[in-house]
């Protein structure tokens, strides 16, 4: 889970800050990092609030971190100028 190693050092937090914040085990964090096991659902949950970002961004299944309100403004801005775009080529028909 590279997400989770990149949230944790952008906020230049050791393994071991997060493991106690959240009430795992440091090794356990570690090996979430580097992918030797799969956190359970309540790890990923904690994990999740711990850094507020929603479990699907956590867990990669998602680019777009939509606890962030930048991003849920980029979200929105992005549909908008697709829906633009839709409605351009079904005037042209």
């Amino acid at each position: 889970m590279n997400r989770l190693r990149s949230l944790r050092e952008d906020k230049d937090l050791r393994q071991i800050d997060v493991a106690v914040a959240v009430g795992i085990d440091q090794r356990s964090l570690s090996n979430y990092e580097t992918g030797k096991t799969l956190p359970d659902a309540g790890a990923i949950i904690k994990l999740a609030k711990f850094f507020n970002v929603s479990c699907d961004y956590l867990l990669g299944v998602t680019d777009t971190d939509l606890n962030s309100p930048k991003e849920i403004i980029a979200e929105i801005d992005g549909i908008k100028e697709s829906l633009t775009q839709i409605q351009r080529a079904l005037n042209r028909m």
